[in-house]
């Protein structure tokens, strides 16, 4: 049990003893409101927060789960214990049904979820009010009996309250430091990406989704029997999911106690305008909402932590003192078998892709596209702009979806797969324009592949993996930094490190050595030697072509999204068809 657990714990159990300090009443329901917001927020937080979906619809499951308590409680004489379970089980089913829905939809994101998940509230209001869940007089909770948890019934329900807190906050934990939070976070900065690089985006979103949902009906089943009372108009409203959001930006979404600390702020400041001027309060709290998202847009957390690392310096990465440190940065076993290209017989065939189509509106990007790519090789793919390269990458890698045509990898169907199953299958793939992480360091990018995609090793071994191919390309130098602090060839030296790291049976790179001075080619290309050295296959997209010619096994060139040519490098570039292609067709 590490340090941060025991110290929720501990102080959880230190505000437990409130109750038998003999302080008045009062103060054990301001503890209570401090409870119940700080486990809204941060369950909000699990997914708005840690994946970057946006959600206006928190109350929608907050009121689920009052409307479960009160019903089962009031009408069917549940003890109120019993009917907690089935308030989070019912926010949970919601938040699922919606997710399947939702998340498959890949246009709705942003703004659009947003917009989504508020009319989720509203309709689900409106459900409630005209059906006999509610039926317009709403539930009365006055005789549904208090838990006898502490000395008075104000105690139990701040008991309860403070139980769903820290348990909230134990989840927000260890989410955050699991593998299912790495992959949240990859989410937040491009989801698209993180796919691809072997995240199971749908199921976390999904999973995040569920968690947040169940959460949030847990704090409404307690607050349907703190306010004995519940009803539509009051329930489904734009205030629940207003407030959690202020406190959650306000605290610092990226951080798990971030919603927490905000939580205690707004009450704190809401209890203090309350009794002279509420108006002012609320006037309060929105200014701060506006200072807070110009000066401190990390939130309050974000800020704090920041500071500390610009007083203390960089923050050295923790060493496993069990692992030596030259173990550590020594260099890679070799991500793939070495492949002999020079014994007898017909090469492997790693990559077959038959009749490889893709069109987009209007646009035929690969038509009818049949290749293969041999174990150990590397293989140039060329063309003139817009003649379909980077979208063969795209396809292969499970970035776009083909249309059709067949593709496999070690004689297995990849069509149709998800791209974090590609990538999980051994393909691994750079991007022509940089696309790490943004909010991540370079060594999280790098950590975060080895841990999802080919290698799927668990967090300590990714991070050693990570420092050898940090090593190994040279940016071990960058590890703390951030992707924003890199210049483009250390930017694009780390998507080629991030595809490494899966220890990939296939490394496709797009265009790796665009934009770089004719001295970071020279050593680019000494970089892709050495890659293939160690046995692995490389399809790679270029327009330097002394670089093709210095590297490649064999080229295949594309036009218009045909194949037109493959084979030898020389061969080929003396192709009439691929001199044409370049240079267009000779007229009197």
């Amino acid at each position: 049990m590490n340090k941060t657990v025991i110290g929720i714990l501990a102080a959880g159990a230190l505000l437990a003893s409130v109750p038998w300090l003999g302080l008045p009443a009062f103060y054990e329901s301001f503890l209570y409101l401090v409870c119940h917001w700080a486990i809204l927020a941060l369950s909000w937080n699990i997914l708005s927060g840690y994946s970057g979906y946006f959600s206006f619809g928190h109350g929608a499951f907050f009121g689920i789960g009052m409307y479960t308590s009160a019903g089962l409680a009031a009408h069917l004489n549940w003890p109120f214990l019993w009917t907690l379970p089935a308030a989070a089980l019912m926010a949970a089913l919601l938040g699922l049904g919606l997710g399947v829905v939702v998340f498959r939809v890949k246009s709705v994101r942003g703004e659009l979820f947003a917009l989504l998940t508020l009319a989720v509230t509203f309709v689900v209001g409106t459900i409630v009010l005209n059906t006999r869940i509610d039926g317009g007089p709403g539930i009365y909770l006055n005789a549904v009996a208090v838990p006898a948890i502490g000395p008075s019934a104000s105690s139990s329900l701040y008991l309860l309250a403070l139980a769903g807190a820290v348990a909230t906050m134990l989840i927000a934990y260890k989410v955050q430091s699991s593998k299912l939070g790495i992959g949240l976070f990859a989410i937040h900065d491009d989801e698209d990406v993180a796919e691809v690089m072997g995240v199971p985006t749908f199921r976390y979103k999904l999973l995040a989704f569920a968690l947040s949902c169940s959460l949030a009906g847990l704090a409404g089943g307690i607050h349907a029997l703190f306010v004995s009372y519940v009803t539509a108009g009051e329930t489904f409203n734009i205030t629940v999911p207003l407030t959690v959001v202020l406190m959650s930006v306000l605290g610092g979404t990226r951080h798990w106690a971030g919603p927490a600390v905000g939580a205690l702020f707004i009450t704190v400041l809401l209890f203090m305008s309350a009794g002279s001027n509420p108006v002012a309060g609320k006037a309060a709290v929105g200014v701060i909402l506006i200072v807070v998202i110009l000066f401190m847009p990390n939130g309050i957390l974000g800020y704090f932590f920041k500071r500390r690392v610009a007083v203390q310096g960089a923050v050295p990465v923790v060493q496993d003192p069990a692992v030596p440190l030259a173990a550590a940065h020594a260099p890679a076993a070799a991500p793939v078998r070495q492949a002999n290209l020079a014994t007898r017989g017909e090469p492997k065939v790693l990559l077959e892709v038959q009749g490889l189509s893709k069109a987009f509106t209007g646009v035929q990007a690969l038509d009818q596209v049949s290749l293969q790519v041999h174990e150990g090789e590397i293989l140039g793919l060329l063309g003139p702009n817009g003649s379909g390269k980077s979208t063969f990458i795209n396809v292969v890698s499970g970035h776009y979806a083909a249309t059709g045509g067949a593709i496999f990898f070690e004689g297995r169907q990849l069509a149709g797969l998800p791209a974090h199953q590609i990538a999980q299958a051994g393909i691994a793939r750079t991007y022509q324009i940089p696309r790490p992480f943004a909010h991540m360091s370079v060594l999280q990018n790098v950590a975060l592949v080895a841990m999802f995609g080919g290698a799927a090793l668990n967090h300590q071994q990714a991070t050693e993996e990570a420092w050898k191919w940090l090593e190994f390309t040279g940016l071990q130098d960058k590890a703390n930094a951030l992707p924003d602090d890199l210049n483009l060839h250390q930017r694009k030296f780390l998507e080629l490190t991030r595809a490494l790291a899966s220890r990939p049976r296939l490394v496709l790179l797009d265009e790796v050595l665009s934009g770089l001075t004719p001295a970071e080619i020279n050593e680019a290309i000494e970089l892709i030697r050495k890659i293939r050295e160690r046995g692995a296959t490389i399809v790679f997209v270029e327009h330097v072509m002394r670089a093709v010619m210095a590297l490649a096994d064999r080229v295949a060139v594309l036009n218009h999204g045909k194949l037109i040519a493959v084979g030898p490098s020389q061969e080929v570039m003396r192709n009439p068809e691929v001199v044409s292609a370049y240079l267009g067709t000779p007229h009197a």
